[in-house]
C-alpha cells in the first residue's frame, strides 16, 4: 500500500535526501506527546514546528522537542531579536501554508531561518511534520539543514 507524498516528501526526494514516513491516525485532535505515543517514538526525539515573529514583523521557526515548552526569551536570542511571540493561529495558514499540528520546517511558502533545539543532537535523527496532520518524518538535523537555513540553540525552558 502506498501512501499519499505530501510536499514535504516531494521536496525532500528532490533533494535525494533519506527519510522515513510515518502515518498515523488523525481523526481526533491528539498532542505532539500523544504523537510520539501513537509511532512508539521517544517524545524527546520528536519535534514540534513552532512559528513565531518579532516586533520587526519577522517570522522565525523554532522545532523543540514534543514535550518541552519553547523558550520565547532564549528563542529571540538566538535570532538575534529584542523578543518573539508566538504567530497567532488565525495567522499560520496564510503566513506558512500550514495548519496547526500539519506544520513542517520545510516548504513553507516561504523559507524562513529555522533553529532546533541542541537537544537534537542527541539523535542521530529527528522525526518532524511530513506537512499535514497525520503524517511525520524522520530526518537526520544534518539533511535537514540541507533544505531549511538551520541553526541549534538552546530554546527551551
Amino acid at each position: 500500500m502506498s501512501e499519499i507524498k505530501t510536499n514535504v516528501m516531494r521536496i525532500l526526494d528532490s533533494h535525494k535526501i533519506k527519510y522515513k514516513s510515518y502515518f498515523y491516525d488523525n481523526s481526533r485532535a491528539i498532542s505532539g506527546v500523544e504523537v510520539a505515543q501513537t509511532l512508539g517514538e521517544n517524545p524527546a526525539q520528536v519535534f514540534k514546528t513552532l512559528v513565531t515573529v518579532s516586533k520587526s514583523k519577522k517570522n522565525y521557526v523554532f522545532m523543540i522537542p514534543v514535550a518541552e515548552e519553547l523558550d520565547l526569551k532564549k528563542a529571540a536570542a538566538a535570532v538575534g531579536e529584542k523578543n518573539v511571540e508566538m504567530l497567532k493561529q488565525k495567522d499560520l495558514l496564510p503566513t506558512t501554508g500550514y495548519v496547526h499540528g500539519g506544520c513542517s520546517p520545510i516548504g513553507m511558502k516561504k523559507t524562513f531561518p529555522v533553529t532546533i533545539d541542541k537537544s537534537a543532537q542527541n539523535f542521530s535523527s529527528v522525526i518532524y511534520s511530513g506537512g499535514k496532520i497525520g503524517c511525520q518524518v524522520e530526518t537526520s538535523v544534518e539533511d535537514l539543514s540541507k533544505i531549511v537555513p538551520l541553526q541549534i540553540a538552546e530554546i527551551v525552558e
